[in-house]
């Protein structure tokens, strides 16, 4: 049962990285591009490590957020 939650969220990290490679929509992009870290962080906690967890999550959430105040100032789309 662990490890189907590990792969479950392995699935997810690389279904988001994709998904913010594919789609041409910048926003959208930015968002599935700061999914990713929170699925591996995820991953993280499944594996006892909740410090390197929450860094994860604190700096995939501080890109994203500096990613989307650059884009607000750029165009949007390709």
């Amino acid at each position: 049962m662990f490890e189907y939650f590990l792969y479950l969220s392995s699935t997810f990290a690389v279904i988001f990285s994709y998904l913010a490679v594919e789609t041409k929509d910048l926003l959208y992009s930015v968002i599935f591009l700061g999914g990713a870290p929170v699925s591996i962080s995820i991953y993280y906690l499944l594996l006892q490590a909740p410090d390197i967890a929450i860094t994860e999550v604190s700096v995939s959430a501080l890109l994203t957020a500096l990613f989307i105040i650059t884009l607000n100032r750029t165009r949007r789309f390709e």
